[in-house]
């Protein structure tokens, strides 16, 4: 039992992993509209048991800045970057793609710096150097397709970067909420869009598989990373989910039967040690909490959420009404994209 949380978030990181090359498959069959919006809509339906809980906060009593946040996060991680992706997808090898999905990571840190007031350390910036390196070395392996190709997947990375940053600053929903709301409004809006662009409709058995890969790859992978992230901590169980691209390169030579150049083993090493880099890279820095009351999403290790009640909340993300004391403490912590802070307003 004591690697179970080990064993799920590998499993995690395979079911994730195998949705690039099952993707590549799907799209002979589906444009990239209708095969993102089935994806999305299939992580919305893996995700429905878990995303409506007792004891939650009323996901529409949202506010306005947190409405922001989901509309944000929806645009960019729900819309716009699967669609970017799919179309990489279309003109490259799945085992390249794979690799390149590892610029999200270096595409959130950079982000962090540029726009949300984060800090990078220099393994965070080697990190980051390193992953575009990488990207570079398996965009000449797949020549002059590969530069456009790369491009789209860049620009989902980047996309996601955006999606992750809105989605840590929403605190009043949890993740499985957070993203059931965007599985289902971004997926409904793209399978829209690509049903209008095509005259026909695809087989029950083509939607039920791309549906099936949502369900898994993206519903499934995403509730078995939460377990193990609950209990390894964010960047122990982010560096076993950081595995998934390379099992996708793995799944596409299985799958597709594509080969692993030279090139693309010596990016997937450069891969390894810049993700490595980038999650272990810290950065501290003071925040000053003044006195206020309100209802958000938090847990009873950050410092600053102190109070007591039932045994059962102490150790889990909750949701209640309470009371911060004016207080002032470092934070000294991994750029693990699920802890950003809100410096507008004073609250974590």
């Amino acid at each position: 039992m004591k690697n179970f949380p080990v064993f799920v978030a590998v499993v995690s990181a395979v079911l994730f992993g195998v949705a690039t090359p099952v993707s590549k498959l799907l799209l002979a069959e589906l444009n990239y509209f209708q095969l993102a919006g089935l994806l999305y809509l299939g992580a919305a339906a893996g995700l429905l048991p878990f995303a409506f809980k007792k004891d939650k906060l009323d996901i529409w009593q949202i506010d306005r800045k947190n409405f922001l946040r989901i509309l944000g996060a929806m645009i960019f991680g729900g819309i716009l970057g699967p669609v970017l992706l799919l179309m990489g997808l279309k003109m490259a090898n799945a085992s390249s793609v794979s690799l390149w999905l590892n610029l999200e990571l270096a595409a959130t840190a950079v982000l962090g710096v540029v726009f949300f007031k984060d800090h990078l350390d220099l393994k965070g910036w080697l990190g980051v150097s390193g992953a575009v390196l990488a990207g570079v070395l398996i965009t000449f392996h797949e020549g002059h397709s590969g530069i456009l190709a790369g491009l789209f997947v860049a620009i989902a990375c980047i996309s996601w970067g955006l999606d992750n940053h809105f989605t840590a600053l929403i605190d009043v929903l949890t993740p499985s909420q957070i993203t059931f709301l965007k599985g289902f409004f971004a997926g409904t809006i793209n399978f829209a869009v690509g049903v209008s662009l095509t005259t026909s409709l695809p087989s029950l058995e083509i939607l039920g598989a791309a549906i099936g890969v949502g369900i898994f790859s993206y519903g499934v992978s995403i509730v078995l990373y939460i377990i193990a992230a609950q209990i390894l901590g964010a960047t122990r169980s982010q560096i076993l989910f950081a595995s998934a691209p390379f099992f996708g390169a793995f799944f596409s030579v299985v799958l597709l039967s594509e080969s692993i150049s030279l090139i693309q083993i010596v990016a997937a090493v450069i891969l390894a040690f810049s993700i490595l880099s980038i999650i272990l890279g810290t950065h501290s820095h003071y925040h000053l909490h003044d006195e206020l009351e309100h209802i958000h999403m938090h847990h009873h290790d950050d410092l600053h959420h102190a109070h007591g009640h039932a045994t059962e909340h102490r150790s889990s993300k909750h949701v209640h009404m309470h009371k911060h004391k004016k207080d002032k403490h470092a934070h000294a912590h991994y750029p693990d994209l699920h802890h950003r802070h809100d410096h507008k307003d004073n609250s974590d």
